[in-house]
């Protein structure tokens, strides 16, 4: 089977990846929300404006504003349980000034507005918490307060929370290599790396993540992802644990960081095995179901029925916003220890600066570890950032926690950078002098 197949077939399964068909002058916000454009509405939709499972473009532009909300539609998944503690609550103390705080973007041109941002994003939903209150909540698109979104990359982020959690707690030796844990990886790259190089994500890999390249190696592991039946003639590997057996060596581990997403997986392989459970039976049991959650979380699932650890995560706004802020609470939350002290420290921490250099990024100063952005900014920001424009930014010196959905036409992050992380900062800076 050659690759533009897999390319082809693969586009079905894009929770954490690209849209293959982007336009060059890309609808509005407003002429591509979901109610106007009419996706999937009447009894039954018109053909016309159906989305289905399996179609190799539901999650293009700008049917993926509505997919985005709706994976539970099109794909098999597995729940989040939420407990049976009832909701906390979320205190309001709305801030009609949050929306007219100006900044300039990154990019040059005039200033903008934090509401104008809204838009300009194609925001789905946006809330700040400050000192635990919401002062800022607004939802657009296919979102509404109780709807779950797609959290793509942030999942990483999740994972690897929870890998922290267990090296805190001594269940994971974070110097093991990995191969003694999941001997089934002892013949891949990942086999005489260490488990913190796997969070570190300096893992040397060959693998290329490049989405425009249709022979790149994410189609392989995206298509082995996809729960669908295979094609005809695949002869391709049918699920992540066999996709990571497959993935082989490339320079010297721990010398230069590489965003790669088969690293998660492998994170999310190895808590499975420290602790007996699935990835999401042990985050149910460990964070969701202690934070007083309104809503079950999903995540996607292949053929198998593993998590995708890497980006299959869906949630709904205010729902992420608890997780955030018990983060930001040094892991805190109802007054109870949820993830140890140690490793939302450790996380805070970062990684090695010079090596996160050497990806590339626009983003000078900035390092990473077990799956999270670390700014190091003075306010000591962090973030976890996935496709599209999911953020969850946590901004310890302002007290503050942003979340973010969003489905913005072109994928990458520097899309949408240049109009929010200035923005992020400036309300910030303007909660600082609030009491």
């Amino acid at each position: 089977m050659n690759r533009l197949l897999i390319a082809a077939f693969a586009a079905t399964w894009m929770t954490g990846g690209i849209a293959m068909a982007q336009q060059s002058q890309p609808l509005s916000a407003q002429a591509s929300d979901p109610g106007i454009m009419g996706w999937m509405q009447g009894f039954p939709p018109s053909p016309e404006l159906t989305i289905r499972p399996g179609d190799a473009d539901f999650f293009t532009f700008p049917k993926l504003r509505w997919t985005v909300c709706h994976f539970s539609q099109l794909m098999p998944v597995v729940n989040v349980d939420r407990g049976p503690e009832a909701t906390s609550s979320l205190p309001e103390a709305l801030d009609p000034s949050i929306g007219k705080i100006s900044f300039t973007p990154l990019n040059g041109g005039a200033d903008m507005t934090w509401d104008e941002a809204f838009d300009v994003n194609y925001s789905d939903g946006v809330i700040v918490l400050h000192r635990g209150r919401v002062v800022y909540e607004r939802y657009g698109g296919c979102l509404d307060r109780d709807r779950l979104h797609a959290v793509m990359s942030v999942t990483k982020s999740i994972t690897g929370l929870m890998a922290e959690a267990l090296i805190a707690e001594g269940r994971l030796d974070e110097n093991a290599p990995v191969a003694a844990l999941i001997p089934e990886l002892r013949n891949s790259v990942f086999g005489d790396a260490t488990v913190r190089q796997v969070l570190e994500m300096t893992t040397a890999l060959q693998y290329s993540e490049d989405y425009s390249d249709p022979n790149a190696d994410v189609w392989t592991y995206s298509a082995a992802g996809n729960a669908f039946p295979k094609p005809p003639g695949y002869s391709g590997p049918r699920s992540y644990y066999e996709a990571l057996q497959g993935i082989r060596k490339s320079g010297t581990h721990g010398e230069a960081f590489g965003y790669k997403t088969p690293n998660a997986d492998v994170a999310g392989w190895l808590i499975t095995k420290v602790t007996g459970q699935s990835l999401s039976e042990y985050f149910a049991q460990s964070v969701w179901s202690r934070l007083g959650q309104r809503r079950e979380a999903y995540y996607t699932v292949d053929a198998i029925g593993t998590a995708y650890a890497g980006g299959g995560f869906n949630a709904t706004l205010r729902d992420m916003a608890r997780f955030g802020q018990m983060i930001l609470d040094g892991g805190k939350a109802g007054g109870k220890q949820i993830v140890p002290e140690a490793a939302i420290a450790r996380l805070r921490a970062g990684g090695d600066r010079e090596k996160f250099a050497r990806a590339g990024f626009a983003l000078e100063g900035w390092s990473y570890q077990c799956f999270w952005w670390i700014t190091n900014d003075a306010h000591g920001s962090f973030t976890a950032r996935g496709v599209h424009g999911q953020t969850i930014w946590i901004d310890p010196t302002a007290e503050m926690v942003i979340v973010r959905f969003a489905s913005n036409p072109i994928a990458s992050n520097p899309a949408n950078d240049p109009t929010s992380l200035p923005a992020y900062r400036a309300v910030a800076q303007y909660l600082m002098t609030q009491r």
